[in-house]
């Protein structure tokens, strides 16, 4: 069985992720399914994102970073 718990902040949130290893699976494929349940969940992007306090300015110029990054990808899959 493979677990993954992190402590996140003040609050000391738990996330966690199990994953038992199923009949006649081998260890490659148990791992496998692991990174993609981490993966699907956000846990990572989510600790990366709790990682240290962020101001409402520094939010706000993130989203309109992505805002404009993703208009751009935009433009050039419609050119």
């Amino acid at each position: 069985m493979l677990t993954l718990s992190y402590l996140i902040g003040e609050r000391r949130r738990k996330l966690m992720v199990v994953v038992k290893k199923k009949k006649g699976e081998s260890e490659d494929r148990l791992v496998s399914r692991f990174r993609k349940k981490v993966l699907s969940e956000g846990l990572l992007i989510e600790l990366r994102d709790r990682e240290r306090y962020k101001k409402p300015s520094e939010k706000k110029k993130e989203k309109s970073y992505r805002l404009e990054h993703f208009r751009e990808i935009e433009k050039k899959r419609n050119y």
